[in-house]
């Protein structure tokens, strides 16, 4: 459908929801001054206005008008506004549909001789026991406003609140030249979403604090476009480790997600010059291809292939069999590969000598609960493994959290993580 015919019907639907919402408002601010019911209505509705106004601005001019930043906005702000309102809306359906519950139940009461609804505002005269509830009506608005604060310091305060988590991998083939090398990880970076370049130089400084022996990068620089990434260039080629920055690419790096209209040519273009700013970087990109690490007349064994899921949605760009073509007498084999369901599909079924995988992709959702050692999250609903370390007889697999964001630009407890292994004799 058009545009023109989409959002003017999405527009409606939003009103009737903000106007759904404020009857819990006024019944919530009813007692008191008629300042603070004016400043707050002022404030609902005028809110409203700037997210209406703002969504038209973002689907009906053209994406250089607004500038990257101010569209980045523009869609957190109407996210944020209606995804916390829906919670308000789904409290206060509860309590109309006990009300109505209530109405169809005195009708047929032979007790009942009136039956009166009440407006959110006008408790009945007869205080019957359909009247709605004020206290349900700020309960609704405190259930709207919960999200609304979250959401909005997982923004400030969740994008970029890097940490550092250490992890030991004990291998037992690792040649003892290999014994207590470390390896740092970070994954997703999406640098299209980025809106703090400080922080996110903040988040390499502290990666190269840790000095690791090499570092890998497992996919999704951009969202989209290889043009994403030109501003921050400057500061991910500061990764630097005496035994090389290893990469591969990631669904996104391919540009999946943009309508081409047929331009092959272009989108080629395009990754290509994504290809080129791995190497501007300083990074080893790996295209189903493999290196090697040697210390001591020892070597170690490097592989990394383009994107392979084992998931329909994403697509398969890469090739195992050719990437480990040459190290066969390999002690150790440590395999960079973005979607973590790529170690289903194949790599610990087919690839049994691959020792380690190196995964990003899911983000851990940009969410999730922990209580002691446990952390819950939603993507353990989509993905098998979806964060952490996994183990299968002698092979690893670790799934990073991912640097940055995509969609929603922040993060509740779900951290953004630079991964620091150390490599153990078992």
């Amino acid at each position: 459908m058009n545009k023109l015919i989409i959002i003017p019907i999405v527009s409606i639907v939003l009103l009737l929801i903000d106007w759904y919402v404020w009857q819990a408002v006024k019944v919530s601010i009813q007692n008191t001054s008629a300042n603070t019911q004016n400043i707050t209505k002022y404030i609902f509705w005028g809110l409203t206005s700037i997210t209406m106004l703002g969504m038209w601005l973002y689907n009906f001019t053209p994406p250089e008008w607004l500038g990257k930043n101010l569209r980045t906005i523009i869609m957190v702000g109407v996210f944020i506004n209606y995804f916390s309102k829906i919670f308000v809306v789904l409290f206060l359906l509860i309590d109309d549909i006990v009300r109505l519950f209530r109405l169809i139940v005195s009708k047929f009461s032979s007790t009942a001789t009136t039956t009166s609804i009440s407006s959110p505002d006008q408790p009945s005269a007869l205080n019957t026991p359909i009247t709605r509830s004020e206290f349900l009506m700020k309960t609704a608005v405190i259930a709207g406003a919960v999200p609304a604060l979250g959401l909005t310091w997982g923004i400030i305060s969740g994008a970029h609140d890097y940490r550092v988590r250490k992890v030991k991998l004990a291998l037992k083939n690792l040649p003892k030249q290999f014994d207590g090398m470390t390896i740092a990880q970070i994954s997703d970076i999406h640098s299209g979403s980025f809106f703090n370049r400080v922080a996110v130089k903040g988040g390499v400084e502290m990666l190269m604090k840790e000095k690791p022996d090499a570092v890998f990068f497992t996919g999704d620089l951009v969202n989209n476009l290889a043009s994403e990434v030109q501003e921050y260039i400057d500061i991910f080629n500061k990764v630097k480790a005496p035994l090389g920055v290893y990469s591969t690419l990631g669904n996104h790096d391919y540009a999946d997600y943009v309508r081409w209209d047929n331009d092959l040519i272009g989108k080629q273009k395009n990754l290509n010059d994504l290809i080129r700013a791995h190497k501007v970087m300083g990074y080893d990109l790996l295209m189903d291809e493999n290196r090697f690490i040697e210390q001591g007349g020892e070597k170690l064994a490097i592989i990394g292939v383009q994107n392979i899921s084992g998931q329909n949605r994403f697509h398969t760009y890469g090739n195992l069999s050719k990437a480990v073509k040459g190290t066969e007498e390999a002690p150790v084999k440590l395999l960079l590969s973005h979607d973590p369901t790529h170690w289903d599909k194949e790599v610990n079924t087919k690839f049994k000598d691959i020792d380690v995988m190196f995964s990003g992709h899911t983000h851990g959702t940009q969410f999730g609960i922990t209580i002691g050692n446990e952390t819950w999250s939603p993507a353990q609903y989509v993905y098998k493994q979806w964060g952490g370390l996994y183990e299968e007889g002698d092979q690893k697999l670790y799934v990073n959290r991912g640097y940055g964001y995509i969609g929603y630009p922040g993060r509740i407890g779900m951290p953004p993580e630079i991964t620091v292994f150390e490599l153990k004799r078992a």
